[in-house]
């Protein structure tokens, strides 16, 4: 059974539950201090918020549409789809929401650097575009694998002005990206304002990413009742940090009757090594338990020695081996539902949601358009889908070219 959400998360501590907090050296427990207490101001502040909503606005292209679908509609014979265009905001995916918010913090904090890490390239992106317009130096880490089938990505980093520095060691991918951003911040605290990309990382980094992405919740929440006159039936968002799915479920945690599904990175198959799956155990995938990486307490893919494990999936944004700590409680909590989709699964969504509805999506989003395309047919038709369009897929043309 679905609960309710009533509860204020997190709490004074940072925790959502057993999970979140703040594990992070000593070095970094002031500057995440003076980062928690500038965001805590700048909410408060109607001066911020009007800067934040005017360049949403203005900037970013805020509001994006909820778009129905007839065509994807008709073809399943399910239930009603909606789609939230999070692909048509400048820079092409969600992340600008929150590289928006966090840039102009780092200018309150007066930061003149940001860093960034990054897997798809797409938060790489956001983060050089917001910190060329705010005025900031900008370096990002992005793992030499994710380099490599990101290209465009990092041509458009390096055009914005950005440092793009290839990370060589571990996998190669975002978790050793971080790693090496985590390393630049303790080194340069003072001058540096480290932009996390999603609802990752130690207290207050989930509850500020999170709350930078409500405005896509807000706005479906009130886009679904003007187009259906009632709330959506079911939720559904890829799941690699959490970010853009923990912005489209948070307005809706106190309505019981709205389900969600955060949809994680099947890969290959359930052995470890071969996906990215931390909360679809119950789907077969193995591998995942709670414990402690980058500073936060969650739930971890990792061996039987606590060694934490390699994860493999066809997008560079999802193949992070850890869950933000809010999702792991959404999990615990029976309010959101998570599961897997394969690389193949993942792949043929994109394929079908082009050609019905002249959308590409990209690869991160189209785990989420699968699982839809599993589940819609066996729905009444009365019932109604928003499915969160994280991404486009122009970042995803020389993988799926290889990949098909």
């Amino acid at each position: 059974m679905k609960r309710v959400m009533t509860e204020k998360m997190p709490d004074g501590r940072g925790r959502f539950g057993a999970y979140g907090g703040r594990y992070v050296p000593e070095t970094l427990m002031a500057p995440l201090e003076e980062l928690e207490r500038a965001y805590e101001e700048a909410r408060a502040d109607g001066k911020f918020q009007t800067q934040l909503d005017e360049l949403l606005k203005n900037f970013a292209g805020r509001p994006t549409p909820l778009q129905f679908a007839p065509r994807l509609t008709e073809h399943l014979g399910g239930a009603t789809i909606y789609l939230k265009r999070e692909d048509l905001l400048h820079t092409g995916a969600h992340k600008i929401n929150n590289c928006i918010g966090q840039g102009l913090l780092a200018v309150r904090m007066g930061k003149k650097r940001v860093i960034a890490e990054t897997g798809a390239g797409q938060h790489g992106v956001a983060t050089a575009t917001v910190a060329a317009r705010l005025g900031l130096e900008c370096t990002v880490y992005m793992g030499t694998e994710d380099m490599a089938r990101q290209r465009l990505n990092v041509f458009r980093m390096k055009l914005l002005g950005a440092e793009v520095v290839g990370v060589d060691s571990g996998s190669k991918t975002l978790k050793d990206a971080i790693n090496e951003a985590m390393r630049d911040w303790v080194t340069n605290v003072r001058t540096t304002h480290y932009l996390l990309g999603s609802v990752l990382g130690a207290h207050p980094y989930p509850m500020m990413v999170r709350d930078f992405h409500r405005v896509i919740g807000k706005e479906a929440r009130a886009q679904i009742l003007e187009a259906e006159g009632r709330l959506p039936g079911w939720l559904f968002a890829c799941v690699g940090g959490g970010s853009n799915a923990i912005g489209l479920f948070y307005e809706f945690l106190g309505d019981a009757n709205v389900k969600m599904v955060g949809v994680e990175a099947g890969g290959r198959g359930g052995t470890l090594g071969e996906h990215a799956a931390r909360l679809a155990a119950a789907s077969g995938f193995a591998g995942a338990r709670p414990g402690v990486l980058q500073g936060t307490h969650t739930y971890v893919l990792q061996n039987a020695d606590g060694q934490i494990a390699t994860t493999h999936s066809v997008s560079a944004g999802l193949d992070y081996p850890a869950v933000g700590p809010e999702h792991a409680w959404l999990a615990e909590q029976v309010r959101a539902e998570y599961t897997a989709v394969h690389d193949d699964e993942a792949v043929e969504a994109l394929r079908t949601l082009a050609r019905l509805e002249g959308i590409i999506p990209a690869l991160e989003s189209a785990h989420a358009v699968a699982e839809v395309i599993k589940r819609t047919p066996k729905m009444k038709q009365d019932e109604v889908i928003i499915v969160n369009l994280s991404g486009r897929g122009d970042k995803d043309m020389e993988i799926l070219a290889k990949y098909v």
